[in-house]
């Protein structure tokens, strides 16, 4: 079924600016009345994220908006954090839904919806990333220098001028994709280890493996801020 740009929701960016986020929902809904619960004037808002499942499943589709609304800023922090790139992340946010939408009629419940909507964000990204070092392998633009330059750009400014979340941001694109998720995932977005195991298909102990192989390799990019920060 067609899906289309409709019920724009505005949001504050990190920028402070209010960003409109398009959110997708189907064209022509087939919504299916059983007793109020399908009622989307009056019920909707106030499921929870099973219930809007299953009234979906069961043939209202309109439900799945609520759900965006919910989820797009979680969504959004998780791809900003990973590219930091506003344009960038708005057209992943939207294609992380519109595969959601395809994909939920098949959600099976085993895990929770932000866990299953993370997951899908996360293999977005990798996918992004590796097409993003295909494009820098025939274009020979190592990115690994560019930004380790502008990091070291940033650390001569003047301490009281820097932005230290930008610079923190920068330090993680030095990692490694499995690395840099395991750090955002515990460290920014704030999920146990048993979300992250989920998101990320792993075991628990190769989650705790990873965020601490990327901790470390995190204070290594920044330790020039480090340093400066203990004297």
């Amino acid at each position: 079924m067609a899906l289309r740009t409709a019920g724009d929701a505005w949001r504050t960016g990190r920028s402070g600016v209010p960003r409109r986020i398009p959110i997708p929902y189907p064209m022509n809904p087939s919504v299916q009345h059983v007793g109020d619960l399908h009622r989307p004037d009056v019920a909707h808002a106030q499921m929870d994220d099973e219930t809007l499942i299953t009234v979906f499943q069961q043939g209202d589709q309109s439900a799945y908006r609520y759900l965006v609304e919910r989820h797009q800023e979680r969504v959004r922090n998780l791809l900003f954090s990973m590219f930091r790139d506003q344009a960038v992340v708005d057209d992943m946010a939207q294609e992380v839904f519109i595969k959601a939408y395809q994909a939920l009629p098949r959600f099976r419940f085993e895990s929770s919806f932000y866990t299953w909507l993370y997951r899908i964000a996360v293999n977005r990204s990798r996918d992004e990333i590796r097409r993003r070092k295909v494009r820098r392998f025939f274009s020979f633009q190592p990115l690994d220098e560019g930004v380790e330059r502008e990091i070291h750009d940033r650390l001569t400014h003047p301490a009281d001028t820097r932005d230290t979340h930008e610079l923190v941001h920068l330090a993680l694109e030095l990692l490694p994709e499995t690395f840099r998720t395991a750090v955002i995932l515990k460290d920014i977005e704030g999920l146990p280890y048993e979300e992250i195991a989920e998101v990320m298909q792993c075991e628990i102990g190769t989650v705790k493996s990873r965020l601490s192989r990327g901790r470390a390799m995190l204070r290594r990019a920044l330790k020039p801020l480090l340093e400066e920060g203990t004297r």
